[in-house]
């Protein structure tokens, strides 16, 4: 948990790899993924670089992989997942690879457009038959009329005076449309039947099913012929135009003919479907170690293509981020990638200086790895810088389970997370393609603690699916009533001094809340208090953590001139409104008499807004103005202290900056001597004869000039930033109570709207388990899809909100950029199977 704490210390390293080892090297160091490359060829295209050719035969064979994986899924053959990754194949194993891949691609589109070819054929023959069968109808009809008939004894002669037709199928949908247009060419002269097929036939273009007309078009003279061929041409995607014999004999011929002919095809069409599916199961089989090899291949050169290539020593240089920790496993890489190569020259490598801000990067498992994300999702940590993530594992569901509240609905949260940890492992080999689900299943673990957190704080409120549990027995007694008072009163009055115990309800909210006419009053007070003092709570610990990026850092003037004054304002001001709360919680009773009772109990509101105005406070009849001695005092006193840190805070770090740029260009021009003077004299020299020189000189004071405004307007909008805010963000913290209270009576309104009704019907206990069942049903469909899931939903937007305004504001920098290492495992999505694999 220390490396989540602060990000790995980094180092830029250099290497010198031999180009016939260089590609085994590279396969190691991603086994390992910790290693992050630079681009040294920034000035390249990709076209220009290297291993260019390589990388598109890569390129090639996933083109190949992404259809042959597409042809086994049309069949739907399961493809198998592999478990554990093959290691990259060799250099000289990529021509194998390339030929199989190439030779698998050739067979199955060969098949493919085999199958293609006779499922055409059928259809056409099938088309063909139905055709000349409906044809046959329309000839053999008794009320043909003459011409017709002189057509059929003329057996289609191309004679003056006699008709020719033509015969198709077409889309039925589009029969009307075509029928007009017919009509339109021929000015009318034109005898149309048609007939609608029963059964769907499959379409040639896209092979849907669909439904088709056959058609029988009788015309005169060829003009009318060409027109329609033309016509008929346009609409090649939905018709299909077939001979048609005039004689019945040829037509019963045909058809028979055809008939033996498809059922020799659908034969021929069998086997060869089979045969395609035999080849289409060898190849599943070996379709994921293909596509796993591709992508290593195709990694590790475009990876090679960052690396610069000396070609007078004829090696590749390449420059990376790597770990500390990680800089021996590295060198063993390299050992390794030598020694299978056979190189007789060994690897180079070593670390060099920069000024360069390196990569951020926390070791995480599958447990923080969904905490680090959301703070990644506001802005990854500058390096070094101290990671809210550690913290944020408590604070986050803590704050949600506030806001939720309720023991029931985070036991059913609580329960979903737990089945989806128990299940990871499943679930995960699972890869779904549903955004949500991908949601819920990456954050698991936050749902699992939040939903604990939940029952926690439900325990608490004593609030489980809006009903309370008097486990304990309540601490309130109605001994001062008796029964017929109870009874005939609808609601009577508890004095606290007479009918509440010596001892309070050990755990939690006392039971008797869910009954009071008053309980929204009691709830809110308690609640609102509640969240005013975690919100000064979580943003004293936020304006605290600054202190560790300070001291890391040794930015010691930040230490008193920027964290003591912020942290000394939130106190006096916002530490003491809480300090109140307490007070008037211990200080003032039902049981006490006098200045300390009940009555007497001020408003911690207005003793807050008059301490800001410097007000008086009205003072109540029998009772102290103050809560205690000095406190008017005390409170101008505070005042003052936080009106004091302001122009510290304003003008402090700006003035200890200048006086320290000074103080060191003071220093550099008294170490200087001589030396300085001679140079100073040689530069009025050059002054004289360069005027561009002086107006480059001026330039440069008017730069200083400009940073010293430009620190003090920072300085001030960050310092009137965070005055405001230490206001807003406090009132920012009512959420957690306008959330909770909101909940619990939207939880109340569900069970007294749905559910209460069920117990109180007064029918026959058959009948009314019967209502209870429905009225239980719909109370469980709304408490799970508006009280868990939109509810939750709601309160974890809150929460994160609570974490990236107010609680990060106050000490995250973000400035930082991930660190993004070279791996297999990265590129083959396989980051859930590894719990220390995640890299931010």
């Amino acid at each position: 948990m220390g490396s989540l704490f602060r990000s790995e210390e980094m180092s830029l390293c250099q290497m010198f790899l031999q180009p016939e080892s260089a590609y085994l090297t590279i396969s190691e160091i991603g086994e390992t993924g910790v290693v992050q490359f630079r681009d040294l060829n920034v000035n390249l295209s990709s076209f220009q670089r290297k291993y260019v050719n390589e990388v598109r035969r890569c390129e090639e064979m996933e083109r190949k992989l992404r259809y042959i994986t597409e042809e086994v899924n049309k069949d739907n053959i399961i493809i198998m997942d592999l478990f554990g990754l093959p290691r990259a194949p060799l250099p000289r194993e990529m021509i194998n690879l390339e030929a199989q891949i190439e030779k698998t691609e050739s067979d199955i589109s060969e098949l493919t457009q085999n199958a293609k070819n006779l499922q055409r054929s059928v259809l056409d023959l099938i088309e063909l038959r139905i055709m000349l069968e409906a044809a046959d109808v329309f000839f053999a009809e008794e009320d043909t009329t003459t011409a017709t008939r002189a057509l059929m004894t003329d057996d289609k002669k191309d004679a003056s005076g006699c008709l020719d037709f033509i015969a198709g199928v077409m889309h039925r949908e589009r029969m009307a449309a075509f029928e007009r247009m017919m009509w339109r060419v021929s000015h009318g002269n034109i005898f149309l039947r048609q007939t609608d097929i029963s059964e769907r036939l499959k379409d040639h273009a896209t092979g849907d099913d669909v439904y088709k007309t056959v058609f029988v078009a009788f015309f005169q003279g060829e003009e009318l012929k060409t027109r329609i061929k033309k016509l008929c041409s346009g609409l090649q995607h939905c018709l299909s135009l077939y001979p048609c014999p005039s004689n019945h004999m040829k037509r019963l011929e045909i058809i028979s003919g055809v008939s033996t002919r498809i059922e020799d095809l659908k034969i021929v069409l069998n086997q060869t479907q089979e045969h395609r599916l035999r080849v289409l199961q060898n190849v599943a089989k070996q379709l994921p170690g293909w596509s796993i090899a591709v992508n290593k291949i195709k990694a590790i050169y475009h990876t090679m293509n960052l690396f610069n290539v000396d070609v007078s020593s004829k090696c590749l240089i390449g420059e990376c981020w790597i770990p500390k920790s990680d800089l021996a496993k590295v060198q063993t890489c390299l050992n390794v990638g030598s020694r299978e190569s056979g190189s007789a020259i060994e690897s180079i490598f070593n670390t060099i200086e920069t000024e360069e801000k390196p990569p951020t990067f926390y070791k995480t498992n599958k447990y923080t790895k969904g905490f680090q994300i959301l703070i990644d999702a506001y802005g990854v940590a500058s390096y070094r810088e101290a990671n809210p993530a550690l913290y944020t594992i408590v604070t986050f569901p803590f704050l949600f389970s506030i806001m939720f509240g309720d023991a029931g609905h985070g036991l059913l949260l609580f329960l979903f997370g737990l089945f989806m940890v128990l299940k990871e492992n499943e679930l995960s080999m699972k890869k779904s393609n549903n955004e949500i689900w991908n949601i819920f299943f990456g954050g698991r673990y936050i749902i699992l603690l939040m939903g604990l957190f939940s029952m926690y704080t439900g325990i608490i409120y004593n609030d489980v699916f809006s009903r309370s549990l008097n486990i304990f027995s309540s601490s309130w007694n109605v001994s001062s009533y008796n029964v017929e008072d109870v009874v005939s009163h609808k609601s009577i009055s508890l004095d606290p001094k007479i009918s509440y115990a010596d001892h309070p309800y050990p755990v939690g909210m006392d039971p008797v809340w869910m009954l009071a006419s008053n309980k929204i009053v009691h709830l809110n007070s308690y609640k609102m208090k509640l969240s005013i003092i975690f919100g000064v709570v979580h943003m004293i610990f936020g304006v605290s953590m600054s202190v560790v990026n300070i001291v890391h850092f040794k930015k010691y003037s930040s230490l008193f001139f920027e964290f003591l004054p912020q942290l000394l304002f939130l106190l006096v001001l916002f530490a003491y409104l809480v300090s109140l709360m307490f007070l008037k919680w211990v200080m003032y009773s039902g049981y006490r008499k006098g200045t300390y009772s009940e009555a007497c109990a001020p408003s911690i509101l207005i003793i807050f807004i008059n301490m800001m105005l410097f007000g008086e406070n009205k003072k109540k009849e029998n009772c102290e103005e103050w809560m205690f001695e000095g406190q008017d005092i005390l409170q101008k006193f505070l005042v003052a202290i936080a009106l004091v840190c302001i122009p510290i805070m304003l003008l402090g770090k700006p003035l200890y900056t200048l006086y320290r740029r000074r103080q060191f260009s003071n220093n550099q021009h008294k170490n200087d001597g001589e030396s300085e003077d001679i140079a100073m004299d040689e530069l009025n020299a050059n002054l004289a004869a360069s005027p561009s020189t002086t107006q480059l000189i001026e330039r440069s004071s008017k730069h200083k000039d400009d940073s010293a405004s430009e620190l003090f307007i920072y300085q001030a909008i960050h310092t009137i930033e965070y005055v405001l805010s230490t206001v807003s963000h406090t009132a920012s913290y009512l959420r957690l109570w306008a959330l909770s209270l909101a909940h619990s009576q939207l939880s109340e309104i569900l069970w007294i709207k749905i559910l209460h009704y069920g117990f109180i019907f007064p029918l026959p206990f058959y009948i009314n388990g019967f209502i209870l069942s429905i009225l239980f049903a719909a109370w469980a469909f709304f408490t799970l899809a508006i009280l868990v899931l939109m509810e939750g939903l709601s309160a974890f937007l809150h929460t994160l909100r609570l974490h990236w305004v107010e609680f990060l504001s106050k000490f995250y920098d973000g400035q930082g950029y991930p660190f993004q290492p070279f791996s297999f495992k990265a590129s083959d999505h396989d980051d859930d199977d590894e719990e220390n694999s995640s890299n931010h």
